[in-house]
C-alpha cells in the first residue's frame, strides 16, 4: 500500500515538474547553423495535431490530460490479485518507457503526375522556398505546402531541374497547365534530388501548344522558338513516389500503431486512381515543445535509407554544411519510446512557421551518460541545459562513416 501511495503522489506532481523548466531560448549543442528567427512572434504561428492549444505536457497534448482529482487512502481499491489482467506499475518502471499517444498516424497526401523521358512520374509537393509558390500550390492541390526559406540556399549539387508550364495545354500542373517535366528520377541516384530548381515554360504567341513530355522535347521547342524558358527563383521539395523504373517502398504490414517501427517502409498505400499516397506521420517535438509530425521521403547514405524504406538520395550529402539544412536531434539511449532508434521521440531545431524551417535535416544523436537516470526532454532548452550539466553528449550522426541528411517534411496529418 505504501508503494502505491508513493506512486500516486509522484504522478500527481509530475505535470508540475514538466512545466517547471523554462530557461531562455538558446540554440547551441553544436547546431549553430540551425539558428534562425526565434522571437516569440514567430514561434507557434502554425501548430498541429489538435484543435486546441497544442502544448505538450509530458507524453501527450495538455488538452488530452484530465483535470487532477484528489485521492484519499480510503478510496483506493483493493490490491489486484494475480488473476487480474492489469498489473500494478512498479516504481522501477517509472521513466523507463514513454508512451506517446498518436505517435504514428496516417497522412494522405495528393499526388501529381509529371513526365520523365515521355513516361509518367508521380510525385508530391511539400515545401517551397518562396511564399508565392507555396500559396499557389496549396490552393491548387488543396493540401498545405509549407514555406521553407532556407531551401533558397540549397547548393547546386543538391538540386535537380524541373520544368513548370505557365500556359499551353491545361492540366493539373503546379500552375494549372500540363504536368511538370523532370530531368532525373531515383533510378539515376547520382543526379536525382527531391529538391528542384525550376524553369518556367511559356508558349509564345501564335504557337499551337502541345504536351511536351521530355527535356529533349522542350529544348527542341525552344530551338524552334515556340516557347520561352525562364529560370524561376524558387526551390520546391518534390519527392517522387512512382517513376518509370520503380517506386518508393510500400510497407507490408499496414497495421499502424504507436509502436510501429521505422523499418520496412514509410508508405502505407499508393492510389493512382484517387491520386493519393498515404505516408506514416511520426510525432515529435518542435524547438519549444510544440507537437509536430513529419514524414520521411528520402535520405543519404544508402544504409539508413534502406533501413527506413525510403529513396536513396546521395546528392543530399552536399547539404551537410549548408544553411539549407537544419538540425534534428534523435536519441540513441535513455527512455524507450517511438523514436527511430527505439527511444524517446526527437526534437527539431525549427518547425513550420519559423523563419529557419527546412524539411532537410542534419541528424544529431543525443546519448545519456547514465541511461538509467534519463529523463524526458521536450525542448531545445532542455537538452542545452542537460548538455551544459554534463548529463548528455550530442554528436552529429555519421552512419557508414558518411554525411547523413534526411528529407523529413513537417506536415499537418489532420488537415
Amino acid at each position: 500500500m505504501n508503494t502505491k501511495l508513493r506512486l500516486i503522489g509522484f504522478l500527481a506532481i509530475l505535470p508540475l515538474l514538466t512545466v517547471a523548466l523554462s530557461p531562455d531560448y538558446i540554440i547551441d549543442a553544436d547546431a549553430l547553423r540551425s539558428q534562425g528567427d526565434a522571437t516569440p512572434g514567430r514561434l507557434g504561428i502554425n501548430s498541429y495535431g489538435s484543435a486546441n492549444s497544442h502544448i505538450v505536457c509530458g507524453d501527450r497534448l495538455c488538452s488530452e490530460i484530465p483535470a487532477p482529482t484528489t485521492i484519499s487512502a480510503e478510496t483506493l481499491p483493493e490490491p489486484p490479485t494475480e488473476t487480474e489482467e492489469e498489473r500494478v506499475i512498479s516504481e522501477d518502471d517509472l521513466g523507463s518507457v514513454l508512451k506517446l499517444s498518436r505517435a504514428n498516424v496516417p497522412a494522405e497526401i495528393p499526388l501529381h503526375q509529371g513526365y520523365y523521358n515521355s513516361e509518367s512520374v508521380y510525385f508530391i509537393i511539400t515545401d517551397s522556398s518562396d511564399s508565392k509558390y507555396a500559396e499557389i500550390i496549396t490552393e491548387q492541390q488543396g493540401w498545405k505546402v509549407e514555406l521553407a526559406p532556407p531551401l533558397a540556399n540549397t547548393p547546386e549539387a543538391a538540386l535537380s531541374t524541373t520544368y513548370i508550364f505557365s500556359n499551353g495545354v491545361q492540366g493539373d500542373g503546379v500552375l494549372g497547365f500540363q504536368g511538370e517535366v523532370f530531368t532525373s528520377t531515383p533510378a539515376q541516384p547520382e543526379v536525382y534530388s527531391a529538391l528542384t530548381s525550376n524553369i518556367q515554360v511559356t508558349w509564345n504567341d501564335g504557337q499551337r501548344p502541345t504536351v511536351l513530355d521530355s527535356e529533349e522535347a522542350i529544348l527542341n521547342a525552344e530551338n524552334q522558338r515556340k516557347i520561352t524558358l525562364t529560370e524561376l527563383d524558387v526551390v520546391i521539395n518534390m519527392p517522387q513516389i512512382v517513376w518509370p523504373e520503380g517506386q518508393i517502398l510500400v510497407k507490408e504490414d499496414k497495421t499502424l500503431t504507436d509502436d510501429t517501427p521505422y523499418g520496412g517502409g514509410q508508405v502505407l498505400d499508393i492510389d493512382l486512381d484517387e491520386m493519393t499516397v498515404t505516408f506514416i506521420a511520426h510525432r515529435g517535438w518542435g524547438p519549444d515543445g510544440r507537437t509536430i509530425y513529419y514524414i520521411v521521403t528520402d535520405a543519404t547514405p544508402v544504409g539508413p535509407a534502406n533501413m527506413m524504406g525510403v529513396t536513396s538520395a546521395p546528392t543530399s550529402a552536399s547539404l551537410i554544411a549548408s544553411s539549407a539544412a537544419v538540425d534534428l536531434f534523435q536519441f540513441k539511449n535513455g527512455i524507450k519510446g517511438s523514436g527511430p532508434l527505439g527511444f524517446q521521440a526527437g526534437i527539431a531545431a525549427s518547425a513550420p512557421g519559423d523563419a529557419n524551417y527546412s524539411p532537410m535535416w542534419r541528424i544529431f544523436m543525443i546519448s545519456w551518460n547514465d541511461p538509467a537516470n534519463a529523463s524526458l526532454l521536450e525542448t531545445v532548452d532542455d537538452f542545452n541545459a542537460f548538455k551544459k550539466a554534463g548529463l548528455i553528449d550530442i554528436n552529429i550522426a555519421r552512419p557508414m562513416n558518411a554525411d547523413h541528411i534526411v528529407n523529413c517534411p513537417f506536415i499537418d496529418p489532420f488537415q
